[in-house]
Protein backbone atom coordinates (compact mmCIF):
# COMPACT_ATOMS: atom_id res chain seq x y z
CA UNK A 1 0.00 0.00 0.00
CA UNK A 2 2.85 2.33 0.88
CA UNK A 3 4.43 1.66 -2.25
CA UNK A 4 1.19 2.46 -3.90
CA UNK A 5 0.86 5.83 -2.36
CA UNK A 6 4.36 6.79 -3.30
CA UNK A 7 3.61 6.20 -7.03
CA UNK A 8 0.77 8.20 -7.25
CA UNK A 9 2.81 11.29 -7.12
CA UNK A 10 2.98 10.69 -11.14
CA UNK A 11 -0.39 11.63 -10.97
CA UNK A 12 0.07 14.88 -9.73
CA UNK A 13 0.65 16.78 -13.43
CA UNK A 14 -3.14 16.08 -14.48
CA UNK A 15 -4.56 16.60 -11.17
CA UNK A 16 -6.89 18.69 -12.85
CA UNK A 17 -8.23 15.93 -15.07
CA UNK A 18 -8.28 13.41 -12.22
CA UNK A 19 -10.29 15.77 -9.85
CA UNK A 20 -12.87 16.61 -12.79
CA UNK A 21 -13.30 13.00 -13.58
CA UNK A 22 -14.24 12.60 -9.75
CA UNK A 23 -16.63 15.25 -9.58
CA UNK A 24 -18.21 13.83 -12.71
CA UNK A 25 -18.61 11.10 -10.69
CA UNK A 26 -19.95 11.93 -7.93
CA UNK A 27 -22.62 13.38 -9.96
CA UNK A 28 -22.88 9.91 -11.83
CA UNK A 29 -23.81 8.80 -7.98
CA UNK A 30 -26.08 11.61 -6.99
CA UNK A 31 -27.92 10.17 -10.47
CA UNK A 32 -27.93 6.77 -9.24
CA UNK A 33 -29.43 7.47 -5.47
CA UNK A 34 -32.16 9.59 -7.11
CA UNK A 35 -33.38 7.05 -9.97
CA UNK A 36 -35.02 5.08 -6.40
CA UNK A 37 -36.82 7.84 -5.44
CA UNK A 38 -38.24 8.30 -8.99
CA UNK A 39 -39.57 5.21 -9.03
CA UNK A 40 -41.43 5.90 -5.53
CA UNK A 41 -42.89 8.65 -6.69
CA UNK A 42 -44.34 6.96 -9.85
CA UNK A 43 -45.73 4.05 -7.61
CA UNK A 44 -47.26 5.83 -5.06
CA UNK A 45 -47.91 9.03 -6.14
CA UNK A 46 -48.51 8.15 -10.03
CA UNK A 47 -49.82 4.75 -9.95
CA UNK A 48 -51.06 4.80 -6.32
CA UNK A 49 -53.19 7.67 -7.27
CA UNK A 50 -53.73 6.79 -11.33
CA UNK A 51 -52.17 10.23 -11.47
CA UNK A 52 -51.07 10.14 -15.40
CA UNK A 53 -49.62 13.54 -14.86
CA UNK A 54 -46.76 12.94 -12.03
CA UNK A 55 -46.37 9.03 -13.91
CA UNK A 56 -45.16 11.52 -17.44
CA UNK A 57 -43.25 14.09 -16.15
CA UNK A 58 -41.32 11.64 -13.46
CA UNK A 59 -41.00 9.31 -16.46
CA UNK A 60 -39.62 12.55 -18.60
CA UNK A 61 -37.27 13.39 -15.57
CA UNK A 62 -35.83 9.96 -15.14
CA UNK A 63 -34.96 10.01 -18.77
CA UNK A 64 -33.33 12.98 -18.54
CA UNK A 65 -30.92 12.06 -15.78
CA UNK A 66 -30.23 8.71 -17.01
CA UNK A 67 -29.19 10.87 -20.48
CA UNK A 68 -27.03 13.27 -18.22
CA UNK A 69 -25.38 10.21 -16.42
CA UNK A 70 -24.72 8.55 -19.39
CA UNK A 71 -22.54 11.60 -20.65
CA UNK A 72 -20.98 12.36 -17.36
CA UNK A 73 -19.84 8.61 -17.37
CA UNK A 74 -18.52 8.74 -21.33
CA UNK A 75 -16.53 11.86 -20.09
CA UNK A 76 -14.93 10.65 -16.61
CA UNK A 77 -14.03 7.67 -18.57
CA UNK A 78 -11.83 9.67 -21.06
CA UNK A 79 -10.71 11.89 -18.72
CA UNK A 80 -9.41 8.57 -16.58
CA UNK A 81 -8.36 6.57 -19.77
CA UNK A 82 -6.44 9.90 -20.12
CA UNK A 83 -4.88 10.20 -16.27
CA UNK A 84 -3.77 6.32 -16.39
CA UNK A 85 -2.42 6.54 -19.84
CA UNK A 86 0.05 9.47 -19.13
CA UNK A 87 0.87 7.67 -15.62
CA UNK A 88 1.91 4.92 -16.97
CA UNK A 89 3.62 6.50 -19.51
CA UNK A 90 5.56 8.91 -16.99
CA UNK A 91 5.93 5.81 -14.84
CA UNK A 92 7.82 3.98 -17.17
CA UNK A 93 10.05 6.70 -18.71
CA UNK A 94 10.98 7.47 -14.95
CA UNK A 95 11.59 3.75 -14.30
CA UNK A 96 13.41 3.48 -17.61
CA UNK A 97 16.05 6.48 -16.53
CA UNK A 98 16.70 4.82 -13.45
CA UNK A 99 17.63 1.67 -15.30
CA UNK A 100 19.76 3.88 -17.28
CA UNK A 101 21.91 5.35 -13.84
CA UNK A 102 22.46 2.02 -12.47
CA UNK A 103 25.67 0.45 -11.96
CA UNK A 104 27.05 -2.85 -13.51
CA UNK A 105 26.81 -4.10 -9.84
CA UNK A 106 23.19 -3.21 -9.82
CA UNK A 107 22.45 -4.38 -13.25
CA UNK A 108 24.40 -7.59 -12.42
CA UNK A 109 21.88 -8.19 -9.55
CA UNK A 110 18.58 -7.28 -11.84
CA UNK A 111 18.11 -9.85 -14.53
CA UNK A 112 17.46 -9.04 -17.88
CA UNK A 113 13.93 -10.54 -18.17
CA UNK A 114 13.06 -9.12 -14.39
CA UNK A 115 13.69 -5.42 -15.60
CA UNK A 116 11.31 -6.25 -18.48
CA UNK A 117 8.27 -7.28 -16.71
CA UNK A 118 8.98 -4.19 -14.21
CA UNK A 119 8.66 -1.98 -17.41
CA UNK A 120 5.48 -3.44 -18.70
CA UNK A 121 3.50 -5.61 -17.23
CA UNK A 122 3.85 -4.14 -13.52
CA UNK A 123 3.58 -0.69 -14.57
CA UNK A 124 -0.07 -1.86 -16.63
CA UNK A 125 -1.33 -3.22 -13.15
CA UNK A 126 -0.47 0.04 -11.29
CA UNK A 127 -1.97 2.25 -14.72
CA UNK A 128 -5.19 0.02 -14.62
CA UNK A 129 -5.73 0.61 -10.83
CA UNK A 130 -5.58 4.36 -11.54
CA UNK A 131 -8.00 3.84 -13.76
CA UNK A 132 -10.15 1.88 -12.17
CA UNK A 133 -10.13 4.12 -8.80
CA UNK A 134 -11.30 7.16 -11.17
CA UNK A 135 -14.33 5.03 -12.92
CA UNK A 136 -14.98 2.04 -10.22
CA UNK A 137 -13.35 1.95 -7.06
CA UNK A 138 -14.43 5.85 -6.44
CA UNK A 139 -17.64 4.73 -7.37
CA UNK A 140 -18.39 2.12 -5.18
CA UNK A 141 -17.82 3.66 -1.67
CA UNK A 142 -19.82 6.62 -2.53
CA UNK A 143 -22.82 4.65 -3.66
CA UNK A 144 -22.50 2.63 -0.74
CA UNK A 145 -22.83 5.50 1.09
CA UNK A 146 -25.89 7.13 -0.53
CA UNK A 147 -27.76 4.07 -0.41
CA UNK A 148 -27.38 3.30 3.08
CA UNK A 149 -27.91 6.48 4.36
CA UNK A 150 -31.15 6.55 1.97
CA UNK A 151 -32.55 3.10 3.44
CA UNK A 152 -32.07 4.74 7.03
CA UNK A 153 -34.31 7.46 5.84
CA UNK A 154 -37.17 5.22 4.19
CA UNK A 155 -36.86 2.16 7.32
CA UNK A 156 -34.66 2.11 10.20
CA UNK A 157 -36.14 -1.43 10.57
CA UNK A 158 -34.92 -2.46 7.43
CA UNK A 159 -31.59 -1.23 7.79
CA UNK A 160 -31.09 -2.72 10.28
CA UNK A 161 -31.10 -6.46 8.13
CA UNK A 162 -28.43 -4.23 6.39
CA UNK A 163 -26.03 -3.49 10.15
CA UNK A 164 -25.80 -7.41 10.06
CA UNK A 165 -25.05 -7.91 6.32
CA UNK A 166 -22.18 -5.44 6.07
CA UNK A 167 -19.28 -6.20 8.58
CA UNK A 168 -19.77 -10.14 6.91
CA UNK A 169 -19.32 -8.65 3.49
CA UNK A 170 -16.32 -6.16 4.69
CA UNK A 171 -15.17 -8.68 6.58
CA UNK A 172 -15.02 -11.48 3.64
CA UNK A 173 -13.11 -8.67 1.04
CA UNK A 174 -10.76 -7.90 3.58
CA UNK A 175 -10.00 -11.48 4.41
CA UNK A 176 -9.06 -12.15 0.45
CA UNK A 177 -7.44 -8.87 0.18
CA UNK A 178 -5.21 -10.46 2.93
CA UNK A 179 -4.90 -13.54 0.87
CA UNK A 180 -4.37 -12.10 -2.52
CA UNK A 181 -2.27 -9.49 -2.92
CA UNK A 182 0.82 -12.53 -1.65
CA UNK A 183 -0.14 -14.76 -4.66
CA UNK A 184 -0.37 -12.17 -7.36
CA UNK A 185 3.47 -11.15 -5.83
CA UNK A 186 4.26 -14.61 -6.92
CA UNK A 187 2.78 -14.18 -9.90
CA UNK A 188 4.82 -11.83 -11.04
CA UNK A 189 7.68 -13.52 -9.76
CA UNK A 190 6.82 -16.49 -12.11
CA UNK A 191 6.58 -14.03 -15.00
CA UNK A 192 9.69 -12.63 -14.46
CA UNK A 193 11.27 -16.71 -15.00
CA UNK A 194 8.89 -17.07 -17.61
CA UNK A 195 9.90 -13.47 -19.05
CA UNK A 196 13.90 -14.51 -18.25
CA UNK A 197 13.60 -17.92 -19.90
CA UNK A 198 12.21 -16.24 -23.18
CA UNK A 199 14.26 -13.74 -23.62
CA UNK A 200 17.16 -15.55 -23.31
CA UNK A 201 16.44 -18.29 -25.40
CA UNK A 202 15.49 -15.80 -27.99
CA UNK A 203 18.64 -14.19 -27.96
CA UNK A 204 20.63 -17.58 -27.90
CA UNK A 205 18.44 -19.03 -30.33
CA UNK A 206 21.65 -19.99 -33.15
CA UNK A 207 22.87 -21.32 -30.14
CA UNK A 208 19.85 -23.85 -29.37
CA UNK A 209 19.54 -24.73 -33.08
CA UNK A 210 23.61 -25.23 -33.53
CA UNK A 211 23.67 -28.14 -30.53
CA UNK A 212 19.88 -29.02 -31.44
CA UNK A 213 18.77 -28.17 -27.62
CA UNK A 214 15.07 -27.39 -28.60
CA UNK A 215 13.63 -29.82 -26.59
CA UNK A 216 15.83 -29.17 -23.98
CA UNK A 217 14.19 -25.29 -24.10
CA UNK A 218 10.71 -26.56 -24.73
CA UNK A 219 11.35 -28.48 -21.48
CA UNK A 220 12.26 -25.72 -19.20
CA UNK A 221 9.94 -22.99 -21.27
CA UNK A 222 7.39 -25.57 -20.37
CA UNK A 223 8.03 -25.61 -16.67
CA UNK A 224 8.21 -22.14 -16.38
CA UNK A 225 4.96 -21.84 -18.15
CA UNK A 226 3.29 -24.54 -16.23
CA UNK A 227 4.67 -22.64 -13.09
CA UNK A 228 3.04 -19.53 -14.17
CA UNK A 229 -0.43 -20.96 -14.85
CA UNK A 230 -0.63 -22.93 -11.98
CA UNK A 231 0.02 -19.78 -9.63
CA UNK A 232 -1.76 -17.54 -12.17
CA UNK A 233 -4.85 -20.29 -11.50
CA UNK A 234 -4.29 -20.14 -7.27
CA UNK A 235 -5.30 -16.84 -7.87
CA UNK A 236 -8.68 -16.82 -9.66
CA UNK A 237 -9.65 -19.92 -7.75
CA UNK A 238 -9.65 -17.68 -4.43
CA UNK A 239 -11.36 -14.87 -6.26
CA UNK A 240 -13.28 -16.78 -8.17
CA UNK A 241 -14.62 -17.75 -4.21
CA UNK A 242 -15.55 -14.07 -3.38
CA UNK A 243 -18.04 -13.03 -5.86
CA UNK A 244 -20.42 -15.96 -5.39
CA UNK A 245 -20.02 -15.19 -1.39
CA UNK A 246 -21.21 -11.59 -2.17
CA UNK A 247 -24.02 -12.62 -4.47
CA UNK A 248 -25.44 -14.90 -2.29
CA UNK A 249 -25.43 -12.71 0.95
CA UNK A 250 -26.70 -9.62 -1.00
CA UNK A 251 -29.60 -11.88 -2.21
CA UNK A 252 -30.42 -14.05 1.06
CA UNK A 253 -30.49 -9.89 2.36
CA UNK A 254 -32.86 -9.07 -0.25
CA UNK A 255 -34.72 -11.96 0.78
CA UNK A 256 -34.93 -10.73 3.97
CA UNK A 257 -35.91 -6.98 2.90
CA UNK A 258 -38.60 -8.06 1.17
CA UNK A 259 -40.20 -10.89 3.46
CA UNK A 260 -40.06 -8.01 6.39
CA UNK A 261 -41.11 -5.01 3.86
CA UNK A 262 -44.29 -6.78 2.79
CA UNK A 263 -45.39 -7.40 6.24
CA UNK A 264 -44.65 -3.28 7.01
CA UNK A 265 -46.77 -2.76 3.98
CA UNK A 266 -49.74 -4.87 5.03
CA UNK A 267 -49.63 -3.46 8.64
CA UNK A 268 -47.96 -0.37 9.09
CA UNK A 269 -48.37 3.11 6.69
CA UNK A 270 -45.71 1.60 4.43
CA UNK A 271 -45.87 1.74 0.89
CA UNK A 272 -45.27 -0.31 -2.07
CA UNK A 273 -43.60 2.31 -3.34
CA UNK A 274 -40.91 2.60 -0.29
CA UNK A 275 -40.63 -0.80 -0.32
CA UNK A 276 -39.68 -0.97 -4.23
CA UNK A 277 -36.98 1.87 -3.37
CA UNK A 278 -35.58 0.24 -0.45
CA UNK A 279 -35.22 -3.15 -2.98
CA UNK A 280 -33.74 -0.37 -5.35
CA UNK A 281 -31.14 1.00 -2.79
CA UNK A 282 -30.32 -2.65 -1.57
CA UNK A 283 -29.16 -3.93 -5.06
CA UNK A 284 -27.59 -0.51 -6.04
CA UNK A 285 -25.59 -1.22 -2.60
CA UNK A 286 -24.82 -5.00 -3.94
CA UNK A 287 -23.53 -3.30 -7.22
CA UNK A 288 -20.32 -1.51 -5.01
CA UNK A 289 -20.06 -4.76 -3.39
CA UNK A 290 -19.68 -6.23 -6.47
CA UNK A 291 -17.38 -3.87 -7.51
CA UNK A 292 -15.29 -4.13 -4.69
CA UNK A 293 -14.84 -7.92 -5.00
CA UNK A 294 -13.51 -7.48 -8.58
CA UNK A 295 -11.34 -4.93 -7.60
CA UNK A 296 -9.66 -7.12 -5.29
CA UNK A 297 -7.77 -8.67 -7.74
CA UNK A 298 -6.58 -5.45 -9.56
CA UNK A 299 -5.60 -4.00 -6.63
CA UNK A 300 -3.79 -6.90 -5.12
CA UNK A 301 -2.02 -7.23 -8.27
CA UNK A 302 -0.83 -3.74 -8.15
CA UNK A 303 0.17 -3.34 -5.12
CA UNK A 304 2.62 -6.52 -5.84
CA UNK A 305 3.97 -4.87 -8.70
CA UNK A 306 4.23 -1.22 -6.75
CA UNK A 307 6.06 -3.06 -4.27
CA UNK A 308 8.71 -4.49 -7.32
CA UNK A 309 8.46 -1.40 -9.18
CA UNK A 310 9.93 0.84 -6.18
CA UNK A 311 12.65 -1.84 -5.45
CA UNK A 312 14.13 -0.67 -9.00
CA UNK A 313 13.14 3.11 -7.95
CA UNK A 314 15.05 3.24 -4.48
CA UNK A 315 17.76 1.44 -5.71
CA UNK A 316 20.95 3.26 -5.06
CA UNK A 317 23.48 3.23 -7.62
CA UNK A 318 26.77 1.30 -6.48
CA UNK A 319 28.55 3.82 -9.01
CA UNK A 320 27.39 7.60 -8.62
CA UNK A 321 28.53 11.19 -8.44
CA UNK A 322 30.36 12.36 -5.20
CA UNK A 323 28.41 15.67 -3.99
CA UNK A 324 32.04 17.29 -4.67
CA UNK A 325 32.50 15.45 -7.86
CA UNK A 326 33.66 18.28 -10.46
CA UNK A 327 34.38 17.68 -14.67
CA UNK A 328 37.82 15.99 -15.48
CA UNK A 329 38.75 19.18 -17.70
CA UNK A 330 37.72 21.32 -14.68
CA UNK A 331 39.73 19.50 -12.36
CA UNK A 332 43.14 19.47 -14.73
CA UNK A 333 42.79 22.65 -15.56
CA UNK A 334 42.61 22.11 -19.26
CA UNK A 335 42.34 18.63 -21.28
CA UNK A 336 43.40 15.44 -19.65
CA UNK A 337 46.69 13.92 -20.98
CA UNK A 338 45.96 10.27 -20.54
CA UNK A 339 48.39 9.44 -17.89
CA UNK A 340 46.18 6.38 -15.83
CA UNK A 341 47.49 5.29 -12.72
CA UNK A 342 46.00 2.15 -10.79
CA UNK A 343 47.55 2.52 -6.68
CA UNK A 344 47.44 -0.16 -4.91
CA UNK A 345 44.04 -1.64 -6.24
CA UNK A 346 42.06 -3.96 -4.59
CA UNK A 347 38.74 -5.46 -5.90
CA UNK A 348 35.63 -7.23 -5.12
CA UNK A 349 32.45 -7.99 -6.85
CA UNK A 350 30.88 -8.06 -3.40
CA UNK A 351 32.73 -5.27 -1.16
CA UNK A 352 34.81 -7.63 1.77
CA UNK A 353 32.43 -10.38 1.90
CA UNK A 354 34.12 -12.24 -0.67
CA UNK A 355 37.25 -13.26 -2.09
CA UNK A 356 38.93 -10.19 -4.53
CA UNK A 357 39.22 -10.70 -7.99
CA UNK A 358 42.05 -8.10 -8.26
CA UNK A 359 44.95 -7.86 -5.39
CA UNK A 360 47.23 -4.80 -4.86
CA UNK A 361 47.63 -3.73 -8.47
CA UNK A 362 49.76 -1.00 -8.73
CA UNK A 363 50.15 0.11 -12.49
CA UNK A 364 51.15 3.08 -14.78
CA UNK A 365 50.49 3.91 -17.81
CA UNK A 366 51.73 7.21 -19.33
CA UNK A 367 50.25 9.38 -22.27
CA UNK A 368 50.29 7.66 -25.59
CA UNK A 369 51.41 4.21 -24.21
CA UNK A 370 49.82 1.21 -25.79
CA UNK A 371 49.38 -1.50 -22.21
CA UNK A 372 48.49 -4.54 -23.15
CA UNK A 373 46.93 -6.86 -20.85
CA UNK A 374 47.09 -10.84 -20.51
CA UNK A 375 46.25 -13.93 -18.16
CA UNK A 376 44.84 -17.12 -18.28
CA UNK A 377 40.73 -16.48 -18.37
CA UNK A 378 39.59 -15.03 -14.23
CA UNK A 379 42.71 -13.75 -14.29
CA UNK A 380 40.77 -10.35 -13.59
CA UNK A 381 41.30 -8.68 -17.36
CA UNK A 382 38.30 -7.18 -17.91
CA UNK A 383 37.27 -6.52 -14.73
CA UNK A 384 40.47 -4.49 -14.24
CA UNK A 385 39.71 -2.27 -17.40
CA UNK A 386 36.17 -2.08 -16.13
CA UNK A 387 37.33 0.44 -13.15
CA UNK A 388 38.79 2.93 -15.33
CA UNK A 389 35.44 3.99 -16.65
CA UNK A 390 34.12 3.08 -13.37
CA UNK A 391 31.85 0.28 -14.12
CA UNK A 392 32.55 -0.47 -10.70
CA UNK A 393 34.03 1.40 -7.53
CA UNK A 394 37.53 -0.63 -6.40
CA UNK A 395 37.57 -2.03 -3.40
CA UNK A 396 40.54 -0.20 -2.14
CA UNK A 397 43.25 1.60 -3.58
CA UNK A 398 42.44 4.10 -5.87
CA UNK A 399 43.08 4.94 -9.93
CA UNK A 400 43.86 8.44 -11.41
CA UNK A 401 43.73 10.16 -14.35
CA UNK A 402 46.68 12.44 -14.73
CA UNK A 403 46.38 12.42 -10.56
CA UNK A 404 43.41 13.00 -10.41
CA UNK A 405 41.16 10.18 -8.30
CA UNK A 406 38.41 9.13 -11.09
CA UNK A 407 35.74 9.30 -8.48
CA UNK A 408 36.34 12.87 -7.80
CA UNK A 409 34.79 13.50 -10.72
CA UNK A 410 31.68 13.00 -12.84
CA UNK A 411 30.70 10.20 -14.40
CA UNK A 412 29.92 12.03 -17.62
CA UNK A 413 33.22 13.74 -17.94
CA UNK A 414 34.82 10.56 -17.09
CA UNK A 415 33.38 8.50 -19.84
CA UNK A 416 33.56 10.50 -22.38
CA UNK A 417 37.19 10.69 -22.08
CA UNK A 418 36.93 6.94 -22.67
CA UNK A 419 36.62 5.07 -25.86
CA UNK A 420 35.76 1.31 -25.15
CA UNK A 421 35.16 -1.40 -28.04
CA UNK A 422 33.73 -5.01 -25.84
CA UNK A 423 34.62 -8.32 -27.22
CA UNK A 424 30.75 -8.75 -27.74
CA UNK A 425 30.26 -6.09 -30.06
CA UNK A 426 26.48 -4.72 -28.86
CA UNK A 427 24.75 -3.09 -32.25
CA UNK A 428 21.89 -1.02 -32.18
CA UNK A 429 18.43 -1.08 -34.64
CA UNK A 430 19.18 1.69 -37.12
CA UNK A 431 22.52 1.63 -39.70
CA UNK A 432 25.46 1.26 -39.82
CA UNK A 433 26.48 5.07 -39.93
CA UNK A 434 23.97 5.89 -36.56
CA UNK A 435 26.23 2.85 -34.78
CA UNK A 436 29.56 4.25 -35.60
CA UNK A 437 28.45 7.86 -34.55
CA UNK A 438 25.96 6.22 -31.24
CA UNK A 439 29.16 8.03 -28.81
CA UNK A 440 29.41 11.41 -31.29
CA UNK A 441 26.12 11.99 -33.27
CA UNK A 442 27.26 15.38 -33.86
CA UNK A 443 30.56 14.00 -35.89
CA UNK A 444 30.68 14.39 -39.78
CA UNK A 445 30.43 11.74 -42.53
CA UNK A 446 34.56 12.53 -43.12
CA UNK A 447 34.96 11.93 -39.38
CA UNK A 448 32.74 8.50 -39.61
CA UNK A 449 34.40 7.35 -42.82
CA UNK A 450 38.00 7.66 -41.01
CA UNK A 451 37.05 5.96 -38.13
CA UNK A 452 35.93 3.48 -40.50
CA UNK A 453 39.13 2.56 -42.16
CA UNK A 454 41.13 3.20 -38.78
CA UNK A 455 39.32 0.03 -37.80
CA UNK A 456 39.48 -1.91 -41.08
CA UNK A 457 35.75 -1.97 -41.81
CA UNK A 458 35.60 0.69 -44.38
CA UNK A 459 36.07 -2.42 -47.09
CA UNK A 460 33.49 -4.48 -46.19
CA UNK A 461 31.14 -1.57 -45.45
CA UNK A 462 31.17 -0.50 -49.15
CA UNK A 463 30.49 -3.76 -50.27
CA UNK A 464 27.05 -3.56 -48.61
CA UNK A 465 24.20 -2.95 -50.79
CA UNK A 466 23.37 0.64 -48.99
CA UNK A 467 26.60 1.14 -48.00
CA UNK A 468 27.01 3.64 -44.49
CA UNK A 469 22.84 3.56 -44.51
CA UNK A 470 22.71 -0.16 -44.56
CA UNK A 471 20.63 -1.39 -42.22
CA UNK A 472 21.42 -3.19 -38.92
CA UNK A 473 19.59 -6.28 -38.09
CA UNK A 474 18.53 -6.91 -34.42
CA UNK A 475 21.74 -7.21 -32.67
CA UNK A 476 23.41 -6.93 -36.09
CA UNK A 477 22.26 -10.57 -36.94
CA UNK A 478 23.24 -9.31 -40.78
CA UNK A 479 27.01 -9.17 -40.19
CA UNK A 480 29.34 -11.43 -38.94
CA UNK A 481 31.48 -10.97 -35.50
CA UNK A 482 34.45 -9.98 -37.07
CA UNK A 483 32.18 -7.20 -38.83
CA UNK A 484 30.41 -5.92 -35.68
CA UNK A 485 33.92 -6.00 -33.66
CA UNK A 486 35.45 -3.63 -36.00
CA UNK A 487 32.41 -1.04 -35.74
CA UNK A 488 32.48 -0.96 -32.52
CA UNK A 489 36.25 -0.34 -32.80
CA UNK A 490 34.84 2.59 -35.45
CA UNK A 491 32.70 3.53 -32.49
CA UNK A 492 35.08 3.88 -29.98
CA UNK A 493 37.90 5.72 -32.09
CA UNK A 494 35.09 8.38 -33.21
CA UNK A 495 34.59 9.69 -29.88
CA UNK A 496 38.50 10.97 -29.75
CA UNK A 497 39.26 9.17 -26.40
CA UNK A 498 42.33 10.21 -24.39
CA UNK A 499 41.66 6.56 -23.40
CA UNK A 500 41.12 3.68 -25.53
CA UNK A 501 39.96 0.24 -23.96
CA UNK A 502 39.79 -2.56 -26.67
CA UNK A 503 38.74 -5.61 -24.29
CA UNK A 504 39.34 -8.43 -26.63
CA UNK A 505 37.44 -6.68 -29.48
CA UNK A 506 39.71 -8.18 -32.44
CA UNK A 507 38.68 -12.06 -31.19
CA UNK A 508 36.59 -12.72 -34.81
CA UNK A 509 38.71 -10.54 -36.40
CA UNK A 510 41.57 -12.79 -39.06
CA UNK A 511 45.32 -12.44 -38.38
CA UNK A 512 45.69 -10.69 -41.88
CA UNK A 513 42.98 -7.51 -40.59
CA UNK A 514 44.03 -7.96 -37.09
CA UNK A 515 47.38 -6.44 -38.23
CA UNK A 516 45.84 -3.91 -40.48
CA UNK A 517 44.15 -2.61 -37.81
CA UNK A 518 46.94 -2.78 -35.66
CA UNK A 519 48.97 -0.50 -37.90
CA UNK A 520 45.67 1.90 -38.58
CA UNK A 521 45.44 2.49 -35.11
CA UNK A 522 48.66 2.98 -34.15
CA UNK A 523 49.26 5.88 -37.11
CA UNK A 524 45.73 7.60 -36.52
CA UNK A 525 46.37 7.67 -32.87
CA UNK A 526 49.65 8.80 -33.17
CA UNK A 527 49.50 11.95 -35.47
CA UNK A 528 46.38 13.53 -33.78
CA UNK A 529 46.93 17.10 -33.53
CA UNK A 530 45.03 17.15 -29.94
CA UNK A 531 47.41 14.88 -28.69
CA UNK A 532 48.30 11.05 -28.07
CA UNK A 533 45.61 8.63 -26.96
CA UNK A 534 46.54 5.87 -23.90
CA UNK A 535 45.44 2.15 -25.40
CA UNK A 536 44.89 -0.86 -23.26
CA UNK A 537 44.53 -3.94 -24.57
CA UNK A 538 43.11 -6.93 -23.43
CA UNK A 539 43.70 -10.13 -26.22
CA UNK A 540 43.85 -13.67 -26.07
CA UNK A 541 46.63 -14.03 -29.08
CA UNK A 542 49.99 -12.49 -28.35
CA UNK A 543 50.34 -11.52 -31.86
CA UNK A 544 47.89 -8.90 -30.95
CA UNK A 545 50.47 -7.29 -28.55
CA UNK A 546 54.26 -8.25 -29.48
CA UNK A 547 54.70 -4.13 -30.00
CA UNK A 548 52.81 -2.75 -27.07
CA UNK A 549 54.64 -0.40 -24.92
CA UNK A 550 53.92 -2.50 -21.80
CA UNK A 551 52.43 -5.88 -21.29
CA UNK A 552 51.26 -6.56 -17.81
CA UNK A 553 50.70 -10.64 -16.98
CA UNK A 554 48.14 -11.37 -14.72
CA UNK A 555 47.75 -14.13 -12.40
CA UNK A 556 44.80 -15.08 -10.34
CA UNK A 557 43.85 -11.05 -9.82
CA UNK A 558 47.51 -10.05 -9.17
CA UNK A 559 50.24 -8.89 -12.00
CA UNK A 560 52.78 -11.72 -11.97
CA UNK A 561 55.33 -9.95 -14.66
CA UNK A 562 55.46 -5.55 -16.27
CA UNK A 563 57.55 -5.56 -19.25
CA UNK A 564 58.00 -5.58 -23.08
CA UNK A 565 57.88 -8.41 -25.18
CA UNK A 566 61.56 -9.63 -25.05
CA UNK A 567 62.12 -8.84 -21.54
CA UNK A 568 59.04 -11.22 -20.77
CA UNK A 569 60.39 -13.76 -22.73
CA UNK A 570 63.64 -13.93 -20.95
CA UNK A 571 62.06 -13.15 -17.27
CA UNK A 572 58.48 -14.26 -16.87
CA UNK A 573 57.70 -18.11 -17.05
CA UNK A 574 54.11 -17.56 -17.77
CA UNK A 575 54.39 -14.93 -20.76
CA UNK A 576 57.39 -17.44 -22.04
CA UNK A 577 54.14 -20.06 -21.87
CA UNK A 578 51.68 -18.77 -23.45
CA UNK A 579 53.99 -17.73 -25.97
CA UNK A 580 55.41 -20.76 -26.87
CA UNK A 581 51.59 -22.30 -26.80
CA UNK A 582 50.72 -19.60 -29.49
CA UNK A 583 53.31 -18.75 -31.48
CA UNK A 584 56.56 -21.20 -30.97
CA UNK A 585 59.76 -21.98 -29.27
CA UNK A 586 59.89 -19.10 -27.53
CA UNK A 587 63.17 -17.37 -28.63
CA UNK A 588 63.77 -14.10 -28.45
CA UNK A 589 64.27 -13.41 -31.84
CA UNK A 590 61.37 -14.36 -32.88
CA UNK A 591 60.18 -11.40 -31.49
Amino acid sequence: MHALLRLMRFAKPYRRNAILALVMMICMVIADIAIPRLVQRIVDQGVGRQDMAVIANTSLLMIGVSVIEAFLGIGNSLLAVRVARYLGADLRSALFRKIQTLSFGNLDRFQTGQLMVRLTSDVVHVQMLVLMFLRVFTRAPLLMVGSILSMIMISRELALIMAVLLPIVFGLITLFATKAQPLFLRVQQRLDKLNTVLQENLAGVRVVKAFARAAHENARFERANVDLMSQSVQVLQLLSLLMPTITLLINLGTVAVLWVGSRHVLTRPFTVGQLMAFVNYMLQLGFPFMMLGNMIGQFSAAGASADRIQEVMQSRPDVQDRPEARPLPELLGGPPRGRVAFEHVTFSYDGDSHEPVLKDISLVAEPGETVAILGATGSGKSTLIHLIPRFYDVTEGRITIDGVDVRDTTLDSLRTQIGIALQEAVLFSGTIRDNIRYGRPEATDEEVVAAAKAAQAHEFILSLPEGYDTLVGQRGVNLSGGQKQRLAIARALLVRPRVLILDDSTSAVDVETEAKLEAALHEMLMTRAAGNTTVFVIAQRVSTVLNADKIVVLDQGQIAAVGRHAQLLATSPIYREIYDSQLGNGGINNG
